[in-house]
Formats: structure tokens, C-alpha cells, sequence
């Protein structure tokens, strides 16, 4: 299958600067479901710039 990285920068929500994975979904959900994380597309932006993408954070998010 082709990456659309071009297509989902333009979605892409993650404030990390050197983020390699930026743009390449597949990628990024390996990484952060590895880490027992998810991705900041799952985040709200106030929540995303604080760099917890921890289960617990999403959930604390979700319920407010």
C-alpha cells in the first residue's frame, strides 16, 4: 500500500518538532501502541501539547 504522507501532514496533529514519523500513520500508531501510547490524533490540542499520550491521559481527556 503507498504512504499519502503529503495527504495526512495536512491532518496530522503532532506538535513534537522532530517527530520521524510525522505524517506516516502506520508508523506512528506502531510506535505509540509499542509504548503502550497512542497517537496524538487521539487528543484533544490542549492535550496533545503536553506530550502524555498515555491511556490514562486519553481516558482523564475523554471524561472531562
Amino acid at each position: 500500500m503507498e504512504c499519502r504522507q503529503k495527504e495526512n501532514l495536512k491532518r496530522c496533529p503532532c506538535t513534537y518538532p522532530d517527530c520521524p514519523r510525522k505524517g506516516i500513520c502506520c508508523e506512528c500508531l506502531k510506535y505509540h501502541l509499542a509504548s503502550k501510547e497512542l497517537p496524538a490524533c487521539y487528543f484533544s490540542k490542549e492535550a496533545e501539547k503536553t506530550y502524555d499520550r498515555s491511556v490514562e491521559k486519553f481516558i482523564q481527556n475523554k471524561t472531562k
